[in-house]
């Protein structure tokens, strides 16, 4: 927790390692900023701070044109609570009460609405319809300024109920009508930079290894399904990949950052092309929570870079971040294939799978042809489809029939500690994969993998005992971020 006088020297300084974690409303302009905005600094007398842009919005404060409030990464705050707040919060950014209403937003934490509403209202100033109509906002500006969709589609594509109701939030929230919104970038034109697709900036803090990403994503990499190739610009890849969407398929790419291009930059370049634009807002929520962007990887690097061994592989990797997933039935899927066998074999076996139960897409996209299988439809998976012992096969099975009926749950709010002794309770599901899910689906910064082949050859690299005991020991120091060493570790290992 920071105070305000700890927020005003932020903002007085820029801090952009700020930005998403709170934000700064003037009572003189009317108007709210992230701390990194390049305005004069207003007086301390005339600042409010506001952790949410929908306490801002709700308190009667309009977006600043120059630095864009809406558009900064998300509190790293989410990512690590497991609380009602934090669970609801990643639930809303997956676009759950657009589609379902905060009475369904209420179900999957496990509570009434009005305990979700006074819970949300109470710690960050705004309840569950507010943060979403901020989203919807945000989504509204983005097709407003990148497309050329008529001004009633981009309200119904934004999420919005009506055009009423969407013309009078883009007027409250940004002081423009969306014609006005839409003229800002005419003389740069609003076509899309790539036919067919939104062209988008995704915002993150701090330095951001890239390199890594698409390297640990890569090998990892199921045809079909998944692909890294070259870049656009020098020295860049880019990850591409289909996605199943509540309103149907999509194809996601992001660009790393490059040759020359500092790795505080602040974005990565992403292109999304949608069956419906009213699945941008879960789109672009689970390709960030894939590259993990709204990390905090000052205070990764704060907690790990103390540790005498571990201080100099941080040191000399800023940025690396712990990889989430864009479907967590996909990821516990994989995890499973990826028992006791390489990662390239379980690779293989996944593309296999995606032919034979996955579901074609309309047209071939580059190198990507097919969504990955549902998990009902891999709960009755033949036996000659499925190349690996029985024990597996079994496992494989009644973890895919668990997920699709609902018994255990890794959506974005569901409860950390229930969903581990879920996974456990599971026949053939052990320690390994309940932690690699938790860390990975679950998107659970602090979790250690000391059984791991990968975490043994990083520590015995670095000059520590690799066996499971010495290696839990030796991880107490590095909590709450547990995960991040993990992937510092199989980076050190694949050193060689």
């Amino acid at each position: 927790m920071i105070d305000d006088e700890t927020r005003y020297r932020a903002v007085d300084s820029r801090d952009a390692r700020f930005d998403g974690v709170f934000f700064t409303a003037v009572t003189t302009t009317g108007i709210y900023c992230r701390p990194s905005c390049p305005a004069v600094t207003p007086k301390r007398v005339n600042c409010t701070f506001y952790p949410t842009a929908a306490a801002a919005q709700g308190a009667g404060f309009r977006a600043c044109r120059r630095c864009r409030p809406d558009s900064v990464p998300g509190s790293p705050e989410w990512n690590h609570r497991a609380d009602l707040v934090g669970r609801a919060m990643r639930l809303i950014g997956d676009g759950v009460v657009d589609r379902e209403g905060v009475a369904g937003l209420a179900d999957r934490l496990g509570y009434s609405a009005r305990q979700v509403q006074r819970a949300l209202t109470t710690e960050l100033g705004a309840g569950p319809i507010a943060l979403a109509r901020a989203q919807r906002a945000q989504a509204a500006r983005l097709l407003l300024q990148t497309t050329r969709l008529p001004v009633t589609e981009v309200a119904f594509a934004a999420g919005f109920a009506s055009v009423r109701q969407f013309n009078d939030t883009v007027r409250e929230v940004y002081d423009r009508t969306p014609s006005g919104l839409r003229a800002e970038v005419a003389a740069a034109g609003a076509a899309d930079a790539v036919p067919g697709a939104l062209s988008l900036r995704l915002a993150y803090r701090g330095p951001l290894d890239t390199e890594h990403l698409m390297d640990f994503l890569a090998v990892r990499a199921v045809p079909g399904v998944e692909e890294v190739v070259p870049g656009p610009g020098p020295g860049t890849r880019t990850y591409r990949r289909t996605l199943g969407l509540p309103h149907g398929p999509a194809v996601a790419e992001v660009d790393s950052l490059g040759t020359g291009v500092p790795a505080t930059r602040g974005w990565l370049d992403c292109r999304l092309r949608l069956t419906d634009l009213r699945d941008l807002t879960t789109a672009v929520h689970r390709v960030r929570a894939l590259f993990d962007l709204d990390a905090d990887p000052a205070a990764v690097a704060e907690q790990l870079g103390a540790d005498p061994v571990l201080g100099p592989v941080v040191a000399a990797r800023p940025g690396l971040r712990s990889p989430g997933h864009v479907d967590p039935h996909e990821l516990a899927v994989r995890a499973v294939l990826g028992q006791q066998v390489t990662v390239a074999a379980a690779r293989t076996l996944a593309a296999r799978l995606a032919v034979r139960y996955g579901t074609p897409l309309a047209e071939p996209s580059g190198g990507l042809t097919v969504l990955f299988p549902t998990t009902a439809a891999l709960a009755e998976a033949a036996a000659e489809d499925l190349a690996m012992p029985a024990a597996r096969q079994q496992a494989l099975r009644g973890l895919c029939a668990a997920l699709a009926q609902g018994t255990v749950r890794l959506d974005p709010g569901a409860d950390r500690e229930q969903a581990t002794a879920e996974l456990l309770a599971l026949r053939g599901i052990g320690p390994w994969t309940a932690g690699y899910l938790r860390m990975r689906a679950l998107g659970d910064p602090d979790v250690f993998l000391p059984s791991d082949a990968g975490v043994r050859h990083g520590l015995l690299r670095l000059g520590l005992p690799g066996d499971p005991g010495s290696a839990a020991a030796a991880s107490t120091a590095w909590s709450p971020w547990r995960s991040y060493a993990v992937h510092h570790l199989w980076a050190r290992a694949a050193q060689g």
